[in-house]
């Protein structure tokens, strides 16, 4: 098992996929990385060498990412509720922030914001 960021993961995994594993870090972030320390796109973890999977860790450790990256998402959508904004109110409500209609699919945005809202104990219909 190859140990990252607090993380055992499995050796013959994509570097490119244990690195998207962690909240916050996407398909480019990860390619610019692995791009960084020379590691080719279709390498697995058992390919990297140690000293390498050492300078991964302390790369990572320096970007904000898992729950660092979830608070500070967090924070911005207290911080507009706070000020009462229109799209911290849309949040508070469980409705479409981007602009989305409302007529019709309103579930899905609400099934997707249900523990934004604090809610998930009683049922849907209700």
């Amino acid at each position: 098992m190859v140990f990252i960021m607090s993380v055992n993961f499995h050796p013959r995994k994509l570097v490119k996929k244990t690195l998207e594993t962690f909240y916050g870090l996407g398909a480019q972030t990860s390619a610019r990385i692995m791009a960084k320390y020379s590691i080719h796109p279709l390498a697995r973890l058992e390919t990297v060498p140690p000293k390498t999977i050492t300078s991964l860790t302390a790369e990572l450790s320096t970007m904000t990412i898992d729950n660092d990256a979830r608070r500070l998402v967090q924070d911005n959508i207290q911080r507009l509720r706070d000020m009462g904004t229109y799209r911290g109110r849309r949040h508070a409500m469980g409705l479409p922030v981007r602009g989305q209609k409302t007529r019709n699919q309103i579930v899905t945005a609400r099934k997707l914001n249900i523990l934004e809202r604090g809610g998930g104990d009683r049922p849907m219909g209700s």
